[in-house]
């Protein structure tokens, strides 16, 4: 019997093919999955572009860039998908594809028609997105670049040509201009080797090992590291070619294979992404260095494994409604969602979820597309994973397919003197795959002293004390933390140096759903609620924490997994030295939140008992 044609949620007019699970067991997708999908995405733009094809003006709020930007990034970004639709066919796509992205081009770098583009100036918005034209051109050089009129063509190189010599951001702009210009030499435009080689030196004073970079200057670990810092590099060595340092190149590769042994492990067994850091909105963008890869030789990834990753992501956001009945990218997560995005997310920003698609690029009959998918590591086996670069502890559990991340070490601020507000984004304690952190900012995941009219001190500049093994401490203004993973649990003991008269809160996981607010149950130093599906979140004080009533804060509107959302929360009148909490993130009905403990000794060692017996000593001060 022939499986079933599926309709994407929300549309039942566009159809998915019918699902393969005799070649990918735990999907059920195939190429022709993605290049059904990639199809919508392209065909839902065509409502929203100009006359010319230029621009892409698509509804919702503008960037701080304004419309005009925009409606380039529209375009910008739905090319590189186009692109690698193109390519990735050899050419076998309708015709208008081909022909509307070409119109696009000559009109949008014609500097006298009505949908011209705005000009590539200092540190706007524009170079980034010339990065993907340029990209995109390379890719689909055949169909679209030596078919074009060589007006065109000189239009097109006029226009990218201004980020030869232009002032860059110092961050991962700076790889912009690398590829941008890496174009022009491939065409024989002008261009600035010394502008290429810098920004890729630039690259490697951020280098931190491990396969991990920070995003410019500071601690700014965040999926910048997947979806630019390592992916760009792949992307220019396919520009320069004969052009590109050997040594350069193998470099790149050597830490990209290093960085995919570690970000296999961010993706749930439902292909949900890890929720942290900035520009969520891209979503399966995280797939994307899985792909590079594959096309780079540099993934120690069986290539049924990388598919089954890819896919799942994909195939994750596909089920609850992106795209949406209009076949758009809202700025968002599943739904829309305006606090995951940026001052400089405009309607069309979630496009560079684009980069998903760079698997396309590689052969009907390449491995990647051909191998029987493999399970991905949260799939078999209980996992603890210790990242001393970012200052982070992985702990994933099979049973119920959830990874969870705990923060010691990144966040958003620059390097001091400079100070910021927390973001909840990298401010938090943890992070995961099932759940995002109250946006704005709320209780959940943070330990806060509070001021007399119930404000809460931020974590502020986190100084990483180290990450090996089942444990990660850090500091943060006067409190300093260790947390200890075992299984699904975690163990935070804070040692505070404050106020003693200081009320006190910890909040556990906040955990959210579209349909019902959570069912919660709250006791003496305990608090937990429970989704209607089984997730769990649950909060024990352990030691420290006599005569607080665990309570649970529910909140409508505050997070991007659903509307309604419910975090428990212990708080203390008056501060003490040292606190130990059971914090519990989990969907296995198995789960144990019974049967934990602490103890502290006269020297201040804390001895833990998790809720299985096993046993943890924390020494003061902690040394990792």
């Amino acid at each position: 019997m022939t499986a079933p044609h599926v309709s994407l949620p929300g549309d039942p007019t566009h159809l998915l093919p019918p699902s393969d699970h005799g070649l990918s067991p735990l999907t059920g997708w195939t190429r022709v999955h993605w290049e059904a999908l990639a199809d919508r995405l392209l065909d839902g733009l065509l409502p929203y572009a100009t006359p010319g094809f230029a621009q892409y003006r698509l509804p919702g709020p503008p960037s701080h860039s304004g419309p005009w930007s925009d409606g380039l990034e529209g375009f910008a970004r739905s090319f590189l998908l186009a692109a690698f639709r193109i390519a990735g066919s050899g050419g076998r796509v309708g015709p208008a594809l081909i022909e509307r992205y070409a119109t696009g081009l000559a009109a949008g770098t014609d500097p006298h028609h009505t949908e011209r583009w705005p000009p590539i100036t200092d540190r706007a918005q524009p170079m980034v997105e010339a990065a993907s034209i340029a990209i995109a051109l390379h890719e689909s050089r055949p169909w679209l670049w030596d078919q074009l009129d060589e007006p065109v063509r000189g239009q097109v190189v006029e226009w990218l040509g201004h980020f030869v010599g232009a002032d860059v951001n110092d961050s991962n702009w700076r790889l912009f201009q690398v590829i941008t210009e890496e174009f022009l030499a491939s065409v024989g435009a002008p261009h600035s080797r010394a502008e290429i080689d810098a920004g890729l030196a630039r690259l490697d004073d951020w280098y931190r090992g491990g396969g991990w970079y920070t995003d410019g200057d500071g601690r700014k670990f965040d999926y910048y590291n997947a979806w630019a810092l390592h992916l760009y590099p792949v992307l220019w060595a396919r520009i320069a070619g004969p052009r590109a340092d050997p040594d350069t190149v193998a470099r790149h590769r050597t830490r990209l294979r290093e960085f995919l042994g570690v970000h296999q492990h961010f993706f749930g067994s439902d292909g949900a992404p890890v929720h942290q850091g900035r520009s969520l909105t891209y979503r399966f963008a995280t797939a994307a260095p899985l792909w590079a890869g594959a096309l780079a030789d540099a993934t120690p990834l069986p290539p049924g494994r990388t598919r089954r990753l890819a896919s799942g992501t994909l195939k994750h956001f596909a089920e609850r409604g992106v795209p949406d009945e209009r076949g758009l990218l809202s700025l968002g997560w599943y739904r829309p969602f305006l606090p995951v995005s940026q001052r400089y997310s405009g309607p069309a920003s979630p496009y560079w979820a684009s980069k998903a698609f760079l698997g396309l690029l590689l052969p009907e009959a390449h491995p990647v597309w051909t191998a029987t998918e493999e399970p991905g590591p949260v799939d078999t086996a209980d996992t603890t994973l210790a990242l001393p670069a970012p200052g982070w502890l992985l702990h994933s559990t099979a049973a119920d397919g959830i990874v969870r991340l705990v923060n010691h070490g990144s966040n958003r601020l620059p390097p001091p003197p400079a100070t910021a507000e927390d973001s909840p984004h990298y401010a938090r304690f943890a992070y995961s795959s099932a759940t995002a952190p109250e946006t704005p900012a709320g209780p959940d995941n943070h330990l806060a002293l509070l001021a007399a009219d119930g404000t809460p001190s931020p974590r502020g500049r986190i100084h990483p004390l180290g990450a090996d093994g089942r444990r990660a401490a850090s500091r943060h203004g006067g409190i300093e933390t260790v947390s200890v993973v075992h299984g699904p649990w975690e163990v935070r003991v804070h040692r505070l140096d404050g106020p003693p008269d200081s009320p006190v809160r910890e909040g556990g996981w906040a955990i959210a759903d579209d349909s019902t607010p959570a069912e919660s149950r709250t006791g003496p130093g305990r608090a937990w609620a429970r989704r209607a599906d089984g997730l769990t979140s649950a909060l024990v004080g352990l030691y420290g924490w006599g005569g607080a009533e665990g309570t649970v804060v529910h909140v409508v509107g505050a997070n991007a997994v659903g509307e309604h959302s419910a975090t428990p929360c212990l708080e203390l009148a008056a501060a003490v030295p040292v606190l130990v909490t059971l914090v519990v993130l989990s969907a296995d009905p198995q789960v144990s939140i019974t049967g934990a403990g602490a103890t502290v000794a006269g020297d201040g060692t804390v001895e833990i008992r998790f809720p299985d017996g096993t046993r943890e000593r924390v020494s003061p001060p902690e040394s990792l």
